[in-house]
């Protein structure tokens, strides 16, 4: 669990800096541990001067790069059959991490979702197993190229890499 929390947070911390960085000023409220927003599937509150705040959803990925494609979240937990946060979150943005070599994917969340929903049969479910202690559980999710999110919907992707540490 330990790498999988970290992980987590290594992915938070490089999207509020790719967020401060795009809007200098702005405010990034980390509500993760929040009862109110937790079951909506928003991680950040995005505050930015004269406009509305926006709600994000974090998701960090320590392999999605090497094989170009983004883990859509249908289901979270197979187990306890629990709606994944791609279907149910109400952020308005679904920032997605790439860890391992610090690439920050900014994507609108509904017309990406919209679009996705449209044509899901096309791309595969993969599943990955996740360890809280000693229970185990599986997430499904659909393995989609990052290219062809781009290139079907590419008013809604930006891609940020951070600057150098």
């Amino acid at each position: 669990m330990r790498g999988v929390m970290g992980a987590a947070d290594r992915a938070v911390s490089l999207a509020r800096e790719v967020m401060m960085g795009q809007v200098p000023g702005s405010l990034v409220h980390d509500v993760q541990n929040d009862p109110r927003f937790q079951h909506r599937g928003v991680d950040l509150l995005w505050e930015r001067p004269g406009q509305q705040v926006l709600g994000v959803e974090v998701k960090g990925d320590r392999q999605g790069f090497r094989r170009g494609t983004y883990f859509f979240e249908l289901i979270s937990n197979a187990e306890k059959d629990s709606p994944g946060c791609f279907l149910y979150s109400i952020a308005d943005l679904l920032v997605y991490v790439f860890v391992d070599v610090q690439e920050v994917h900014v994507l609108e969340l509904k017309p990406v979702r919209e679009w996705f929903v449209a044509r899901a049969k096309e791309f595969p479910l993969k599943t990955a197993k996740t360890r809280t202690g000693a229970k185990l559980y599986t997430t499904v999710g659909a393995s989609v190229p990052f290219r062809v999110v781009r290139k079907a919907v590419p008013s809604a992707v930006a891609v940020h890499r951070p600057a150098e540490r």
